[in-house]
């Protein structure tokens, strides 16, 4: 057997074909066979995630994930009239904490270059897992491990959601779903933990923010238009204009209620 002093393995040209840039650190590329990869550019070297199943690429107990593995367990279970039964102990969900945390690297790479699909995927897959182990852990502290990230990880998901609207356009239904995730954050149970509600006081702050800026700069709807020149109408007692855009924005409702 070879030590590892003795192989020879040199990635300074790798790493010099992609000098490190923190504002251009993440990329997509094509592996050996050509498949889609993920590629992450860190000071001293690349880290690699597959774009699709388990980040790493690994099949834990031959499933696509280890949650995967478990909640197979559960169905099981359930099937043979035990569900009430089924647990997870310790080295369990330590095993799922891993996992999640490999879907979490993943996914914020995904954010970063934009592949907002995948990072609806990714967050809903660790949303998943959080239901996961807080119904199933046998211990309270494993239960109760991931509940502090949950506010980030709800804000994570509806940006991403939100973004695939805005890109198609659907102003009304980014601006529904964000406002969704507020209410979700807002009656959260309360977790004595610092990171909790930092996390929840930010993701509040951030979704917002968001509300705001899409209503902003969204383009005006034909009867918002008319109701905007409706208000200035009023401000100069231009009477007869202003009873004309009544008029008007009258006979559009009417139509747009017949019509829906």
């Amino acid at each position: 057997m070879q030590s590892a002093m003795s192989i020879q393995v040199d990635l300074r040209g790798l790493l010099d074909s992609w000098p490190y840039d923190p504002e251009n650190s993440v990329r997509k590329a094509r592996g050996a066979d050509g498949r889609q990869i993920l590629q992450v550019r860190q000071p001293l070297g690349i880290e690699q995630y597959e774009l699709d199943g388990r980040p790493d690429g690994q099949r834990p107990h031959g499933r696509e994930s280890a949650l995967d593995y478990y909640m197979e367990r559960l169905v099981r279970a359930r099937a043979e009239g035990e569900a009430a039964s089924f647990v997870l102990d310790g080295d369990e969900c330590v095993e799922l904490f891993n996992e999640g945390t490999l879907y979490y690297f993943r996914y914020l790479h995904l954010f970063e270059v934009k592949d907002w699909q995948r990072t609806v995927r990714d967050t809903a897959r660790n949303i998943q897992l959080f239901d996961f182990v807080k119904r199933h852990a046998v211990r309270e502290e494993d239960r109760q491990n991931l509940e502090k990230w949950r506010p980030y990880i709800l804000r994570m998901n509806a940006i991403a959601r939100a973004m695939l609207q805005l890109e198609a356009q659907n102003y009304g239904a980014a601006v529904d779903i964000v406002q969704e995730a507020i209410r979700k954050i807002e009656v959260l149970p309360e977790v004595d933990d610092d990171t909790f509600k930092y996390e929840r006081y930010r993701s509040l702050g951030t979704l917002r923010e968001l509300v705001a800026e899409v209503e902003k700069n969204r383009p005006l709807t034909e009867t918002e238009r008319l109701e905007q020149k409706l208000r200035q109408a009023v401000a100069a007692q231009d009477f007869e204009r202003a009873a004309q855009l009544r008029d008007r924005i009258r006979e559009l409702k009417t139509r747009m209620k017949a019509e829906g």
